[in-house]
């Protein structure tokens, strides 16, 4: 496996890590524990070195089960986590944001626990709180990182002006935003201020949270533990009306021997080498066709070609419910 370092940061990474998410939380009936655990294990005997996980995916029982994972793997492994949810009493998750310092430092306490770790190796706030000053969450890392309890500074799904303030206070490390060949919001702003100030980049749902494979149509169905259901981009008609996407990727692969889903990656991997995606599985076919998207090579004509044929693609459906897209890009 390729390496690539993050920014400026340091952190060097497999240049495919591996979203933990959907390993027990948000896609759908939880596959068997030890069959995950047994996973991510396998990721890292194929040279996957990066894994991505939060406080409020279970809540708590997907850092749980990472944690335990890669408790005999430490050393090989860099370990990514997120603040910023008010889960309420009990620990019950909501759609509530909550990133007052106490409550970092809460957190902080809890996932070192969970993820069985000394310290957090980068510790992102998962979305940005307007009742909170930046400044004031940036602060309360930069203390954690001085006590030896985190190592990185994150941010996800912030805005340019956001992670320009907060950099400022403490450097950032890395920014985790969805990016991919059919959400490309990040080239305006985010992408040219990571590489002025020297900043990692995380795409995370780089594969279009599985439509960009290819097998996902209009006739798929979803779960209720599955959030694709509520998604305006995971309408029938949506997806019926997306599928030209894929079908462009299948071309492209056919030329290059490659899935969908390997283009899609490889296209990521192409734009910039400090950027690194973490798409998730629960298959480890899939976890092998993705860790293939490493060695494919597009080149500039490649990109070129593919750029020129996604512009004449009207993409159908938002991302997000109008709610949750509000609070996107703070």
């Amino acid at each position: 496996m390729q390496t690539r370092t993050l920014g400026d940061s340091g952190i060097t990474v497999s240049a495919v890590g591996l979203g933990c998410m959907g390993l027990n939380y948000h896609r759908g009936p939880a596959p068997d524990r030890n069959e995950m655990i047994a996973l991510v294990r396998a990721a890292v005997e194929r040279g996957v070195t990066f894994f991505d996980t939060a406080e409020v995916y279970g809540p708590f029982t997907n850092e749980e089960l990472v944690g335990e994972a890669l408790e005999p793997l430490r050393k090989d492994v860099v370990i990514a986590t997120k603040f910023g949810h008010d889960l309420g009493p009990g620990g019950r998750s909501s759609d509530g944001l909550d990133s007052r310092p106490k409550r970092i430092r809460a957190v902080a306490e809890g996932s070192l626990k969970r993820l069985r770790v000394e310290t957090i190796d980068l510790f992102y706030q998962h979305r940005v709180d307007p009742k909170v000053s930046i400044e004031d969450v940036a602060g309360a890392v930069k203390d954690l990182i001085a006590q030896g309890k985190v190592k990185h500074f994150g941010l996800s799904e912030a805005g340019a002006p956001t992670i320009r303030r907060a950099h400022a206070i403490q450097p950032v490390a890395a920014i985790q935003s969805e990016y991919s060949i059919w959400w490309r919001e990040p080239e305006a702003a985010v992408l040219p201020l990571c590489e002025e100030l020297g900043i990692g980049f995380v795409p995370f749902s780089p594969l279009g949270r599985g439509f960009l494979t290819g097998k996902i149509d209009e006739t798929t169905t979803f779960g209720g533990n599955d959030n694709r259901g509520g998604l305006p981009r995971f309408t029938a008609k949506a997806r019926k009306a997306n599928r030209p996407i894929v079908d462009l990727l299948a071309r492209i692969g056919a030329e290059k021997q490659a899935t969908p889903a390997q283009i899609a990656l490889a296209w990521l991997l192409a734009r910039k080498p400090w950027i690194v995606p973490i798409p998730g599985t629960t298959k480890l076919s899939r976890l092998d066709e993705n860790i293939g998207a490493a060695a494919i090579d597009l080149k500039p004509d490649d990109l070129g070609n593919i750029d020129t044929a996604v512009v004449q693609i009207s993409v159908q459906g938002d991302r997000y419910p109008p709610a949750d897209a509000e609070r996107a890009q703070r």
